[in-house]
């Protein structure tokens, strides 16, 4: 391998491999992306429902927890994040949700001029292979296939109507016009199984002679000059090797690891890198800064008719699912866990758009991807949207392969707290409308006894987790604390841009996944037009 290329990609995630590929297409310029995970040649990852067992897998899955969080009652929560060709997309729950009109006009607002609305709108349709056709908001020709749940199951419908019955409109797509309603997801998958952007577009790529993709490529650093980006070093197969980049250096490495990899190259806050002996390269003071997530608080009753947890419980039932899906490429084994959502104001005074997300499964269990119960279960999960609650992520050494210090802070501010509450309410009081009553026969989480909001407040300390959308570590902006600017170049530092969602200045309302690939797809055009200002 030639250890000079023009663009050297770290991480092949949601970003990454959006990156490389769109990058790749000009043959002019070679591209080296760096992923420190296995190929994506598990069965599991393809298969929807495999999303159970990637959860929790080793070899996939960095399977990060957090530090004990004071206001989860000192709690360390499960973090799942995608270690393979695809990153996080090649593990996730498949939802495709772009997040509301207004909060990429606030990122606009806050200085980041080119990332409004109507300047991503565009982005969006360009990924976009949707089985509904083009219209206004939605592209067919895109890599990033994205399709509707075929059959309608009889307990999703009860939710739906339920909501109407509480005034929350039926709709058909989230990511139209309006995204306030119920309805059923789409998701990223084609024809029964995963698309994730490894298999939309790397995959297509992988043939190029001016793209080489490196597995098992654990990146320890960026090589700098100064301050100028000019390489990175990375572990492979117990060797360390290194490469050059003549133009870029791009960070995809998600909201953990990109920021961690900016202070063990001596960028981020001076305090930190001199409390390790790193020598400072840029004084970053937001680097690991303003980390937000989802937190998701699973509401689980149990059903009167049966459930996914009847068949999956079941030889005879498994059996039919495997036969359903190889038949037919239908059925659980094709739509992976969630199929019904909604989005709603549980605090309408506060919320002039949607604040809550539901999501809905036709199954239950302890926790995401665990066992499902013994009885006939659904779980209806919810989560505050726009958290103003603020965590980081800081080395805890000079060691790249020890995980950093992860403090999300969860429910800190009284508006979390109570958003978060307001979301249990109305998860029970759909479960307790006339379209919906009739199927439940019980509430097993938070249960009956769990009556009162300081009750709820701490089964939700005790018992939420991540919904999977950590966000926000290196935010672009204008203020003091900014890490990027609006092309996501790294401030004070030449030849180094971070692309992926530790970007976002304020997390999106939904879920993660297709904003990341448009951040990507926005980020690979604003790449190629520095370039030709340079020559």
């Amino acid at each position: 391998m030639s250890d000079e290329f023009d663009y050297i990609v770290i991480g092949a995630g949601s970003a990454g491999c959006v990156l490389a590929a769109r990058l790749s297409e000009d043959p002019a310029v070679r591209v080296l992306l760096l992923e420190a995970g296995p190929r994506d040649t598990s069965l599991w990852i393809h298969l929807p429902i495999g999303y159970g067992k990637t959860m929790w897998s080793d070899s996939v899955n960095w399977r990060f927890h957090t530090d004990p969080d004071p206001n989860m009652n000192g709690r360390r929560i499960y973090w799942p994040r995608g270690k393979t060709l695809g990153g996080s997309s090649s593990i996730n729950g498949l939802i495709y949700i772009r997040g509301q009109r207004e909060d990429y006009d606030h990122w606009a607002a806050l200085g980041n001029r080119g990332w409004g609305w109507d300047s991503v709108l565009p982005y969006f349709v360009k990924s976009e292979g949707n089985q509904r056709g083009v219209s206004d908001f939605h592209g067919s020709q895109g890599p990033l296939k994205v399709s509707d749940i075929g059959a309608r199951d009889p307990l999703i419908e009860a939710f739906i109507a339920g909501a109407g019955q509480m005034g929350v409109p039926r709709n058909d797509d989230f990511n139209g016009e309006v995204q306030e309603g119920a309805g059923y997801f789409q998701l990223t998958t084609c024809r029964g199984w995963r698309c994730s952007t490894a298999k939309a577009y790397l995959e297509p790529a992988r043939a190029r002679g001016n793209l080489r993709v490196e597995t098992g490529a654990f990146a320890s650093r960026v090589t700098m000059q100064g301050k100028r980006a000019v390489g990175v070093r990375w572990r492979q197969g117990g060797a360390m090797r290194s490469a050059r980049a003549r133009a870029e250096v791009l960070l995809s490495a998600g909201s953990i690891q990109s920021p961690q990899l900016l202070q063990l190259s001596g960028i981020g806050p001076a305090a930190l890198l001199s409390r390790h002996g790193i020598a400072v390269v840029h004084d970053a003071p937001g680097v690991g800064e303003n980390l937000q997530d989802h937190l998701q608080i699973r509401v689980i009753c149990e059903s009167t008719r049966p459930t996914t947890n009847d068949q999956l419980n079941s030889w005879i039932g498994q059996a039919k699912l495997g036969l359903q899906w190889l038949m037919f490429r239908t059925g659980p084994l094709a739509v992976g866990i969630n199929q019904g959502g909604c989005f709603m104001r549980a605090l309408p005074a506060q919320a002039n758009t949607p604040d809550i997300q539901f999501h809905v499964a036709t199954l239950s269990a302890d926790m995401a991807g665990g066992k499902v119960h013994p009885f006939s279960g659904f779980t209806m999960s919810t989560c505050q949207l726009r958290p103003e609650s603020r965590g980081h992520i800081r080395i805890r050494s000079t060691d790249p392969f020890e995980p950093p210090e992860m403090q999300p802070n969860y429910l800190a501010t009284e508006l979390d707290r109570r958003t978060t509450v307001a979301g249990v309410k109305a998860a029970r009081a759909i479960a307790a409308t006339p379209a919906m009553r009739p199927l439940v026969k019980r509430e097993v989480t938070p249960g009956p006894e769990v009556a009162s909001d300081e009750a709820l407040l701490e089964f939700c300390r005790d018992n939420g987790a991540t919904i999977f959308h950590p966000s926000g570590t290196c935010k672009m902006g204008s203020d003091s604390m900014a890490v990027l600017d609006e092309r996501l170049r790294v401030r004070g530092v030449e030849r180094l841009r971070v692309v992926d969602c530790s970007a976002m200045p304020t997390l999106v309302s939904g879920n993660t996944n297709a904003p990341a690939v448009m951040m990507a797809e926005k980020a690979a055009d604003m790449i190629r037009e520095d370039a030709r200002r340079r020559v």
